[in-house]
């Protein structure tokens, strides 16, 4: 009886819920990334945090850069552009390894943190897929900037001089195609024979590639530019 009593006294009490403790929100401006153009190509940009300490790396990490033939020259009279930004900037070691022809970026104990060795690497390989150092340079300085490549092929299987002419209407007249669509995407474009390589953030990519299909599967430039003024529009409205 006594056990009985005690039980119903136990379960007459009322039980008391414990308020867990909630997670510290962030503000916005932490996460918040400020739209920045350079040299032409939009990107955004984090704010820096000075409280983040920096990641102190042990074993040295390498990553290397194959050069094609024709892309010995402009690196030779550009190496000095790429070397300053990657040692001074980034704090990597690179150097150019002539036996296996090699563009060879290394971490050393002076770098603040190894998400830097990919940035290296990328800045690298923008260079040698056709990119102005100019241009590539904004993949050191903005944090959302991609590359993209793909080929005709991978549109429309064209062959012979339907091949060249698909070339020739992405180019357009002196270039003239070309440039209205890396203004008004605020991308840059390399056409490396049946290759493309677009340089800018996620979405500006798409814009330009649907651009870019379009050409190649037949469509006048007249009727592309219009797209994309008016994708333009809409993207200035958003802003």
């Amino acid at each position: 009886m006594d056990v009985d009593k005690e039980e119903t006294k136990s379960s007459s009490e009322p039980t008391k819920f414990v308020k867990p403790k909630g997670k510290k929100k962030r503000h916005a401006s932490e996460n918040r990334m400020e739209v920045e153009v350079i040299n032409g190509i939009e990107g955004k940009t984090k704010p820096h945090v000075t409280s983040k300490r920096p990641r102190i790396i042990d074993n040295g990490e390498q990553r290397k850069v194959s050069v094609p033939a024709h892309r010995y020259t402009p690196l030779k009279e550009n190496w000095m552009k790429i070397f300053t930004p990657v040692v001074e900037h980034l704090q990597l070691q690179i150097r150019f390894n002539l036996k296996t022809r090699n563009v060879e970026l290394r971490t050393c104990p002076e770098t603040p943190d190894i998400a830097n060795l990919q940035k290296g690497a990328d800045f690298v390989k923008a260079f040698i897929y056709g990119f102005e150092v100019e241009d590539a340079l904004a993949l050191l300085r903005l944090d959302d900037l991609f590359v993209e490549t793909f080929e005709i092929q991978d549109v429309k299987p064209l062959k012979g001089d339907h091949l060249s002419r698909a070339i020739g209407r992405l180019a357009g007249k002196g270039g003239r195609t070309k440039y209205t669509i890396e203004n008004v995407t605020k991308t840059r474009i390399v056409l490396a024979d049946s290759k493309i390589h677009i340089l800018g953030s996620f979405q500006n990519i798409q814009l330009a590639r649907r651009a870019i299909c379009n050409l190649i599967l037949g469509s006048p430039p007249s009727k592309v530019y219009g797209q994309l003024r008016n994708v333009a529009s809409r993207v200035s409205e958003r802003l």
